[in-house]
């Protein structure tokens, strides 16, 4: 198939799966949502965004529809019927269907939504990001993955009329993150990011990259750093599921970066590595 939708059960190309009016997810944005991608038929780092999808069902009070067993059978399935060698993989979990109403019912279970659709391939060593700062006006409970994503999307929407990739979030002087992504700098050959609090979502390619700095002896430290300190960085790292790991270029259209660019190679490579070894045959 080019492309798959699975909906409780039911599976067909994306363009022809429906979905019940009621899903909470329609009209309250009550749900969550991991993404990833695969490469041939290995799914990158799924434990990693089943954690975090556990996570955030636990701290919504979401009834998740199936064991973390049946969850991976399904995605596994699922991307061994879409016919690309390189996908992307997005599923969500809604609080479930029921009459419009704000309080919910506790014993609802949820509904699962996947999508699988064909994806640029992940690896690029040349791409540089343009960027621009947003002030973060966000709920306080960022570190959850919810489908309420109004401020991302108009945040994004602004970055790309200005010309940019991405939008930088801040509080007053504190960076937080990125409309889609993580921020992070490096300063003196030190890795530094935002601490993994509720006003940023912690990302599984943050955990990585963080991982990959302590087994090469490059520093970490998880504190916020502000606006003044990420412009004047020795490099500004851009993280997710879909990007990886991209140092950007320009903020606000001001040059930026590329005083550490072997600590970047490094970087990237090591992650690349990771992702090469775990979707090989």
């Amino acid at each position: 198939m080019k492309n798959i939708g699975y909906y409780n059960g039911e599976y067909g190309l994306i363009e022809e799966v429906k979905i019940p009016m009621l899903d909470r997810g329609i009209y309250f944005g009550d749900g969550i949502y991991e993404a990833t991608f695969s490469i041939g038929n290995k799914i990158f780092a799924l434990d990693d965004h089943l954690d975090r999808l556990y996570s955030s069902a636990s701290l919504l009070d979401i009834n998740l529809p199936f064991t973390r067993t049946e969850i991976i059978n399904i995605l596994e399935e699922l991307n061994s019927k879409v016919d690309s060698k390189v996908k992307f993989i997005y599923w969500q979990v809604t609080r479930g269907t029921a009459p419009r109403k704000h309080i919910y019912n506790k014993e609802i279970k949820g509904n699962l939504y996947i999508t699988i659709t064909p994806f640029a391939e992940v690896k690029d060593y040349e791409k540089k990001l343009k960027l621009i700062t947003v002030e973060d006006t966000r709920f306080l409970h960022c570190n959850i993955k919810t489908l309420n994503l109004i401020p991302n999307v108009m945040a994004s929407q602004k970055a790309d009329e200005a010309g940019c990739d991405e939008a930088v979030f801040h509080r007053g002087d504190i960076v937080t993150e990125a409309s889609h992504s993580n921020v992070h700098i490096i300063k003196d050959g030190v890795f530094k990011t935002h601490p993994t609090d509720n006003y940023i979502l912690p990302g599984i390619s943050r955990k990585h990259i963080i991982e990959i700095c302590k087994n090469n002896n490059i520093k970490v430290d998880e504190t916020a750093f502000t606006v003044k300190e990420m412009m004047e960085a020795d490099e500004v790292l851009v993280t997710s599921s879909s990007k990886l790991i991209v140092p950007a270029c320009e903020i606000d259209e001001i040059k930026v970066g590329g005083k550490a660019p072997n600590i970047v190679k490094l970087l990237q490579d090591e992650y690349y590595k990771k992702v090469d070894l775990e979707t090989s045959l």
